[in-house]
């Protein structure tokens, strides 16, 4: 059995790449939970600002180990791979930069996805989904670039009523986007309920 059908409560577990903590991105990660809270999913929110994270060496030792691991261990992305095994969903969240989500967040995934496909597709039919702050433009690219990461790990991606994001510049604006929240809602919701699903 897997440590996720042991567990009798659905987790949740949510990455910012924004590099300012608390900010816009977390704001509406946090307004995902708020719905999936009230369901009785256990939530957690892992904020990569301040601590840096490269991507993949191309080294392709997760292919030799098969230890469900990534053969670097100079950062914190086998603490958030640990996060993402243990939990039922998986959302992937980040500011808009240069019309795409952050280095550091897609560094996180490439590395995640890798060591992923090394050991059996492990995050196979987990719930995924991707959660986008933006001041104006790129926020779809930023979306489409996280949602990657399901997909190509075989997740069930979750969607809204809208694209999953929020308008907002200075930190807090985005509670200003009613039809943002609305989204971010309407996501929470739809996760739990899907959770539920897959849980069975």
């Amino acid at each position: 059995m897997t440590e996720s059908s042991l567990r009798t409560v659905l987790k949740v577990v949510a990455f910012s790449g924004s590099a300012r903590p608390d900010g816009n991105t977390a704001i509406l990660v946090k307004t995902v939970f708020a719905e999936l809270e009230k369901e009785g999913v256990l939530t957690e929110l892992v904020q990569l600002a301040g601590r840096p994270i490269h991507g993949c060496r191309a080294c392709f030792k997760c292919f030799e180990r098969k230890d469900g691991r990534c053969a670097c261990t100079d950062d914190m992305v086998n603490d958030c791979i640990i996060k993402m095994q243990e939990a039922d969903g998986i959302i992937l969240a980040s500011p808009t930069y240069f019309a795409d989500a952050t280095p550091e967040i897609m560094a996180l995934a490439g590395r995640a996805w890798m060591t992923a496909l090394a050991n059996d597709h492990m995050f196979r039919r987990k719930a995924g989904a991707a959660v986008v702050a933006v001041r104006r433009g790129g926020a779809i690219h930023a979306f489409d670039s996280l949602n990657h990461f399901f997909t190509i790990s075989q997740m069930v991606v979750v969607g809204s009523n809208y694209w999953n994001m929020g308008i907002g510049r200075e930190k807090g604006d985005v509670e200003k986007d009613q039809e943002g929240l609305k989204s971010m809602k309407t996501l929470g919701s739809n996760m739990a309920w899907l959770l539920q699903k897959l849980r069975g």
